[in-house]
């Protein structure tokens, strides 16, 4: 697959982003999330495209740059059309739509009346399940901030035991990065859950 290189990558972001703020907000989370899923991806397996890892993480947020005043689940489903837009391949495209939370099933968008459209939104390859589990090791929260798995854990808890246990099973399948250098080299906080994951 032909993959655009880390230069490309970046005047994506460019070109998209409204604001320089904008810009340095979300790139520096995809460049955090393509950091820590890289380092992952040595726990994932010989065969896990660790290019494709680091060129999905550092696109699956380009939709945050589309949602101004509207509903911020949708970045994901954005993130997908300007990909397409921009003639990447389906199986790039995919990081932006199938990273939320630990995936939105068709049930979560009816019952949850999420304005998006009715679809499953589910990390399939490795690959993109690396990426959706990274990105929840770090917030674009104001200010951003890092989170250990406990904390996340808490969070998705309150959309239902499934998604728990969906994290639980991300956590088992690629182990909990080491956050430390990341923390003490980007000076963003550090929030930590009260328990450990069991």
């Amino acid at each position: 697959m032909n993959l655009p290189d880390i230069r490309s990558v970046r005047a994506l972001h460019a070109r998209y982003a409204p604001t320089p703020e904008a810009l340095d907000l979300v790139l520096t989370h995809c460049e955090i999330v393509a950091r820590i899923a890289v380092s992952l991806a040595g726990r994932a397996g010989p065969e896990v495209d660790v290019e494709l890892v680091e060129v999905g993480a550092l696109l699956h947020d380009i939709g945050v740059y589309r949602v101004g005043d509207g509903h911020y689940i949708r970045h994901g489903v954005l993130g997908h059309e300007i990909l397409r837009a921009e003639g990447l391949p389906e199986s790039l495209c995919r990081f932006a739509s199938c990273h939320t939370g630990v995936g939105l099933t068709r049930r979560d968008v009816t019952e949850q009346g999420l304005p998006i459209p009715v679809a499953d939104y589910l990390a399939g390859s490795t690959e993109e399940r690396l990426v959706m589990y990274a990105d929840k090791f770090h917030s674009k929260s104001s200010p951003p901030r890092f989170l250990d798995g406990a904390a996340y854990a808490a969070r998705v808890a309150r959309f239902g035991v499934d998604k728990a246990v969906a994290f639980r099973s991300l956590a088992a399948e690629f182990g909990e990065p080491d956050l430390g250098g990341l923390v003490a080299e980007y000076g963003h906080g550090f929030e930590e859950g009260a328990a450990l994951l069991r």
